[in-house]
């Protein structure tokens, strides 16, 4: 057996941990570029920790996905005002950027040059600039991932940049910061978290390192989501949400995800709609139709009974079938008030288009069967 295991170089986790970046956050430089959200997020904790250290700092504010425009911006913004490192601030968006933005700082030529898919896809060959990662969500467990998720609004695609130069140096998790998170954002953003350690443990480049890390993931995210969708100030619950999301980036990055991740990316690219709903509603038939396939499939058993371990902690039965496991998490998104595709703005018209587009996404190629262009058509009809 042989695997690669990379992740931030270091993590620092903890209720008041945002309080610890004032010790090393001068060994950076005396300026920093803070990448963070359209201002749902109170700014004040971090700029008197950064005062306090007195460190310069230079707001730079992300309004929803990062597409290439705003990455070149604030690359543009981070030289003009002499930034020395970047730390992102917010949710999955506003750490994208600033990694795409550090990784800039440091990589001469043209963002198209570094994107997979619509671009180049060239190797970044230098370490990006410092990069703090600082989430405040628990979802998408970009603080310790080696891409960022980036919309081209002309090719209507999320796609990636991507290199372990591009890891964040520092990752802080702080689960305090989450507390302000609304409902609706839990419950998209811990489907997201969810899904990914879920994804993660059936991915056909899983390793014992990720499968032990995703494992408990499943565990805690299956436990706490719904209390912290129901109750935001519990402390446990966000405790165990914001290592879900951890342990989701962690695992995603060096085992990968499925077809729930490889639809999400282009139907992110092509609608307007909240990328952890969208993973939500698809999450159960992409289960049942990979189940299917798997039994199908000469050496398929392996992987069948990953997905029945699955079903046997979501639903606290040991010998829980899989369609339980199904039934639990579409229980679990009507109980978040997650609905289907088709209240989130996807349309039956562009049933076609996704599917060739998430036929040769990164994540597709890492689920654990290959299926065929009907099953996936199957899987949006009933994700509808």
């Amino acid at each position: 057996m042989n695997f690669e295991f990379a992740t931030s170089h270091r993590i620092i986790f903890g209720n008041g941990a945002l309080a610890k970046l004032a010790s090393f956050a001068p060994d950076y430089g005396r300026c920093a570029l803070v990448v963070t959200g359209r201002g749902s997020v109170p700014i004040d904790p971090l700029s008197s920790v950064l005062e306090n250290a007195n460190l310069e700092y230079v707001i730079f504010r992300v309004q929803g996905e990062p597409d290439i425009e705003i990455i070149q911006k604030g690359y543009a913004t981070a030289i003009d005002s002499k930034c020395d490192f970047v730390i992102g601030y917010g949710g999955g968006a506003a750490i994208d950027a600033a990694k795409a933005i550090s990784a800039l700082m440091t990589n001469p030529g043209d963002l198209m040059n570094y994107l997979e898919v619509i671009g180049n896809g060239q190797s970044i060959q230098n370490p990006a600039a410092p990069m703090i990662a600082l989430p405040t969500t628990a979802g998408t467990g970009t603080e310790v991932t080696r891409n960022a998720v980036i919309a081209s609004r002309e090719y209507r695609v999320k796609v990636s940049m991507r290199s372990p130069l591009m890891i964040p140096r520092i990752a802080i998790v702080d689960p305090e910061l989450t507390y302000t998170m609304p409902p609706e954002v839990t419950a998209s953003t811990g489907m997201d978290a969810l899904i990914q350690v879920i994804e993660a443990y059936v991915s056909n480049s899983a390793n014992p390192m990720t499968d032990v890390i995703a494992r408990e993931g499943i565990i805690r995210g299956s436990r706490s989501l719904l209390k912290a969708y129901q109750n935001g100030l519990d402390k446990n619950a966000r405790e165990d949400m914001s290592l879900t999301s951890l342990f989701g980036g962690i695992a995603l990055a060096n085992a990968g995800l499925g077809a729930v991740h490889g639809f999400a990316g282009p139907i992110g690219g092509m609608f307007d709609a909240p990328h952890g709903k969208v993973c939500a509603c698809l999450l159960p038939p992409v289960m049942k139709y990979n189940a299917i396939a798997l039994s199908q499939l000469e050496g398929g058993d392996a992987i069948k009974q990953r997905y029945k371990e699955i079903a046997s902690i979501l639903t606290g039965h040991p010998d829980s079938p899989i369609e339980d496991g199904v039934q639990w998490v579409s229980h679990l998104a009507q109980q978040l008030s997650i609905q289907g595709l088709r209240f989130l703005g996807i349309k039956r018209e562009n049933f076609d288009e996704i599917v060739e587009k998430s036929m040769i996404s990164s994540s597709m190629q890492k689920n654990p069967v290959k299926l065929e262009r009907e099953v996936l058509l199957e899987i949006l009809e009933e994700a509808f």
